[in-house]
């Protein structure tokens, strides 16, 4: 990505961005409400799409190419959301969507099975080891809206990770889960890691930069605050700069929390 930029009602979301991630570089793009990461994320899945520059060259290019057939795009890009998993409760019908329906629907990109699609016994080995992977087998038989929300966002890893896609983006992933629901995904996010799944983390918590995540990347207003290695950029003073308050930040056998000057007290 250089110098991309997407503007709407005259107003700079992302203004001149210019960043590269490689596969197997576990990242994440840090930054509040408005810095512009939904954006960000509707970039790479073409949703949205950047000015064009003035010499001509493409501002974005993702896994090498500026073209692309969305269609082919996301299944490489497992994208994981709570709008995802809003959109699946919302779209099924309920008693009929099974987890394993749920992960199949994957290799289809649909929301659930249908009758026209054909589901081979490749495939089903395939939803199986995915299930298997982020330690969910035993929801394969259990309906979607019976599961709690974080076994669902387990399901939709699964979901993702069937098309053995290059790289998974996490939207916000833990919106909506308990203190403990939230342990076990970000457990499972770092399983991943370890297993070489490149994970691109988009969030506002910093409570959910897992110890496998090395490179941190600030946003704030559309711009690139900071960029570097973990340690370098979640400090008190960037992450003061960054919110524009008093923020400390504390660290414990690679895991960060930051508090306000107000929690602090």
């Amino acid at each position: 990505m250089q110098a991309a930029s997407v503007a709407k009602n005259g107003r700079r979301i992302l203004d001149g961005l210019s960043l590269e991630i490689r596969e197997g570089e576990h990242t994440a793009i840090f930054g509040p409400n408005g810095a512009g990461k939904s954006t960000f994320i509707r970039l790479i899945t073409r949703e949205e799409y950047p000015e064009p520059r003035a010499n001509g060259t493409a501002p974005l290019l993702i896994l090498g190419q500026d073209l692309w057939n969305v269609f082919e795009l996301r299944p490489q890009l497992g994208i994981i959301s709570a709008d995802l998993q809003a959109d699946f409760l919302n779209r099924t019908m309920p008693g009929r969507t099974r987890g394993l329906d749920v992960v199949l629907s994957g290799f289809f990109a649909s929301y659930g099975l249908f009758p026209h699609q054909e589901v081979t016994p490749a495939m089903r080995e395939q939803a199986h080891r995915a299930l298997a992977l982020v330690q969910a087998e035993h929801l394969a038989e259990a309906l979607i809206e019976t599961m709690s929300t974080g076994e669902a966002r387990r399901i939709l890893i699964a979901r993702a990770l069937v098309n053995e896609p290059r790289a998974l983006i996490l939207d916000e992933p833990t919106t909506g889960l308990d203190l403990l629901a939230r342990s076990r995904f970000l457990g499972t996010l770092q399983n991943l890691a370890r297993h070489g799944q490149t994970i691109i983390l988009v969030t506002h918590r910093v409570e959910e930069i897992f110890p496998e995540i090395d490179r941190v990347i600030l946003l704030q207003e559309g711009r690139i605050l900071h960029d570097g290695r973990k340690k370098q950029v979640l400090t008190s003073r960037r992450l003061s700069g960054l919110f524009g308050a008093a923020v400390k930040v504390r660290q414990s056998h690679g895991y960060y929390t930051a508090l306000s000057h107000l929690e602090v007290a």
